[in-house]
Formats: structure tokens, sequence, C-alpha cells
């Protein structure tokens, strides 16, 4: 499994499910410094693994509560992400977005929390398929996609926006 197209996408299912959460205000994003798990050193969105049975909102809410100690508010699920690394872990993510939080972020044993302004997001020290999708995550757009890693390093990735869902007038 070298590229994107040995990945038989029809037959995928997930062995773990996990979500992030990006907190959005005033030009600023919440992002994390990972300190243990997948992706620790990374920077990254708050989150983790879902408990079973878990619905994916309320497991991003628990995650953003249990590593920086707040709670985020005006959640908005924004795109969903299908990841197959060469080791054979197969993580299907939920990715949420929200406009504020409530508390004052701070760091836990997994985290240390960090606002950068939207216009600096340091993507070399992220997840490399974050370039492609965080662009429409940060303008309200909801995406799709899948990405093949090998280890940290990506193999290939397909990502695409999703139409804008109509808005109803209110009477």
């Amino acid at each position: 499994m070298r590229n994107l197209d040995d990945v038989d996408w029809e037959r995928w299912s997930p062995q773990v499910q996990a979500t992030l959460l990006f907190v959005v205000r005033e030009g600023r994003i919440l992002l994390i410094h990972k300190k243990r798990g997948l992706g620790a050193g990374k920077i990254n969105g708050p989150g983790g693994k879902l408990e079973p049975g878990e619905a994916p909102l309320a497991g991003a809410i628990r995650e953003v509560q249990e590593e920086i100690g707040v709670t985020p508010t005006g959640v908005e699920p924004r795109g969903e992400i299908r990841f197959q690394f060469t080791d054979g872990l197969r993580l299907h993510g939920f990715v949420f977005a929200a406009s504020g939080c409530v508390g004052e972020p701070r760091e836990s044993d997994e985290a240390r929390p960090l606002w950068v302004a939207v216009d600096r997001i340091p993507y070399a020290q992220m997840w490399a398929d974050d370039v492609f999708w965080m662009p429409w995550l940060l303008e309200g757009r909801r995406f799709v996609g899948c990405a093949l890693f090998d280890g940290d390093r990506l193999l290939g990735q397909r990502f695409e926006p999703l139409p804008a869902e109509p808005r109803v007038a209110s009477e």
C-alpha cells in the first residue's frame, strides 16, 4: 500500500473513530501541541477517540474539556476524513469548528494549548493533510476526504468541499 488508489475505499471500515475540534474566533484558532498518543509532538486541534456508543459531537466536546479545560460553544460539523495508515490503522475522523469557548485554555498531561492567528497556522508542524482542508474549515465550508499515511508521512490525499447547505428563509 504505497498510494491512495491501493486502498479499497468502497469496502474500507474504521477500527477507530475520533474527533478534532477547532475553536475559531476573532481571527485566531485554538490549537494544541500534542504531548502523547497518535501525533505526539505535532500541532493539531484538540480531540481524540470516541467512547463506545458516543456520538461524534459529544465526544468532540468531551475531548476538548479533558485536554484543555474549556467548553466549546457554537459547535458545527465541518468534515469527515478517512485515514488509512500503512501499518493497518484505519481511523475515521469527525472534524468540528466552534465559534467560541467558555473558560480559559489550560495545559494538561495530553496537550499544551495555543492561540494562533488564522493567517499564521503552523502547517509545517501539523499533519501534512491539514493544509488541504483547513482553509475550508476556516471559510465555514464542509468537506470530506481521505488520506494515506506511512507513519506521519503523507503518501496521498483526496479532499473535496461539499455543496453549501440551502438556507431556509424564516417567515
